[in-house]
């Protein structure tokens, strides 16, 4: 099944309720945008390979291109999340308590970002869906637990996988360019660090614009009283919103996280800059290939600490590293309490 942009525009101007949840799905992909997409550009600009504007405008571009082309290819992340939870048989309630968990993760999302933690959006929305699946089912039988699954697969992957794979990485360009003059090599990793960061544009694309694709059509269907809807397909003009939508977030927050995870965790250099894309794009296309949702912000971070552990253990900020860890520990149970809340007083509201 799948909805034509005529269509669209057509049922948004007589239904307040599709209205509010594409609001709310925006504004959710929006702070995707402004906390979670600039940790893709972080390394090149970090480094000085790329300039923070022109960064943002190749982040949009291939954002745009990895859902575009990861979704012909392979949408099942899209499906991993539409069948992460069950809302229930009635549309109007299941409604209800998915804008409920799109206002949890805006909330929880915003919170981090005004402290400069880059946490993951991923996480957030699978944690806040679950909550409002909780409350509106009064137990965990909303839960869908072979997705869920996935989900934790995906949690390894992207912490043990960008990790070894950025120490991996950056050991094996050493051992390569050991005898190479320094001068000469910086312009050569400086372009192939705008290759990493748009790698990493790519990938997040791939990954986040599937998962938030996946839910801005769950609202939809859902405000059309359809709640049976299993199978769809990703139109074309949903890739393109979501991607503009994402790139305005990333010009409007993106640098404090950028200075976060590209500056404040490890001091890179143009080559350990490169080795962090390279590994954390790596660990993505493999689970994007897989179908498993992961973390980018996970992803990359993690390939940042290898990076800089293939040095000495010291090179890396481990007080940044310790927020990071809790913001990402709280995220599941923190933003899922909140979509429970939020899920509980909305039904008794509306």
């Amino acid at each position: 099944m799948t909805i034509y942009f005529g269509d669209f525009l057509q049922q948004i101007t007589h239904n307040p309720a599709l209205l509010i949840t594409v609001i709310l799905t925006l504004g959710v992909i929006l702070v995707n945008g402004w906390t979670d997409a600039p940790n893709a550009i972080a390394t090149c600009v970090s480094t000085r390979s790329m300039d923070p504007k022109k960064a943002i405008i190749m982040a949009a571009i291939f954002n745009f291109l990895g859902v575009f082309v990861m979704t012909a290819v392979n949408a099942t992340v899209a499906q991993t999340i539409y069948n992460m939870v069950d809302f229930g048989g009635d549309p109007k309630n299941s409604l209800i308590a998915l804008c409920a968990a799109l206002v949890a993760i805006v909330a929880w999302a915003t919170g981090a970002w005004a402290f400069g933690i880059p946490t993951s959006e991923s996480h957030a929305l699978i944690a806040g869906l679950s909550g409002a699946a909780i409350a509106l089912q009064g137990g965990f039988s909303g839960i869908n637990g072979s997705e869920w699954i996935k989900v934790l697969y995906g949690l390894v992957i992207s912490t043990v996988l960008g990790f070894v794979l950025g120490f991996v990485v950056v050991r094996a360009l050493e051992a390569l360019f050991k005898n190479s003059d320094r001068r000469k090599t910086k312009p050569v990793f400086q372009n192939a660090q705008i290759f990493g960061g748009a790698a990493m544009a790519f990938m997040h694309g791939a990954q986040d614009g599937q998962k938030f694709m996946g839910v801005f059509l769950l609202g939809m269907f859902l405000a059309k009283g359809q709640s049976d809807v299993t199978n769809f397909t990703i139109p074309i003009w949903l890739m393109i919103l979501c991607s503009v939508v994402m790139a305005i977030g990333t010009s409007i927050g993106g640098y404090r996280i950028i200075k976060t995870v590209g500056m404040g965790m490890v001091k890179l250099d143009t080559y350990q800059g490169f080795a962090a894309d390279t590994a954390a794009a790596i660990s993505l296309f493999v689970s994007s290939a897989t179908g498993i949702p992961v973390s980018t912000t996970h992803t990359k971070t993690t390939a940042i600490m290898g990076v800089g552990a293939s040095k000495r253990l010291s090179s890396v900020n481990w007080s940044i590293v310790k927020e990071m860890l809790m913001a990402w520990v709280l995220t599941f149970p923190g933003c899922g309490l909140v979509g429970f809340l939020m899920a509980y007083i909305f039904m008794r509201i509306f």
